[in-house]
């Protein structure tokens, strides 16, 4: 097994971090929410997201449902990493990207035109100010 490599590397002792790997999301929308939350505190990252799941708040007029369920489970999951460690969550600050994963060809029924399909790979550091 390869070792993962995070594209932000803070302090160990300070930070939390997760990795989302080949998830079915676009990648598009993935940048578009991981930069619109990057540098934001813990809790009005959630906010932002519980937010557009519930579609009360959009983002240039699309609420990336989908795409904003997953980074709310990763999110969920760094923060539980940092309770145990022991960090406090209301100063945390997220930094999260999302990159290409790999393609693959989804296979229909007979004489009918095979599907491209991607997956998208995230990356979350929760870090402590």
């Amino acid at each position: 097994m390869s070792m993962l490599r995070y594209a932000f590397n803070p302090k160990k002792e300070k930070s939390a971090r997760v990795y989302g790997r080949s998830l079915r999301i676009s990648r598009k929308s993935s940048v578009t929410l991981c930069s619109r939350i990057t540098g934001k505190g813990l809790l009005k990252g959630r906010r932002l997201l519980s937010d557009l799941i519930a579609q009360k708040r959009s983002l240039n007029g699309k609420y990336y449902t989908n795409t904003a369920k997953e980074i709310l489970d990763l999110l969920s999951s760094a923060q539980a990493n940092a309770e145990a460690k022991g960090l406090d969550p209301e100063k945390l600050s997220i930094h999260a990207s999302a990159h290409d994963g790999f393609s693959f060809w989804r296979n229909r029924r007979f004489k009918v035109r095979r599907q491209k399909r991607k997956v998208c790979n995230l990356q979350v550091v929760l870090m402590e100010r």
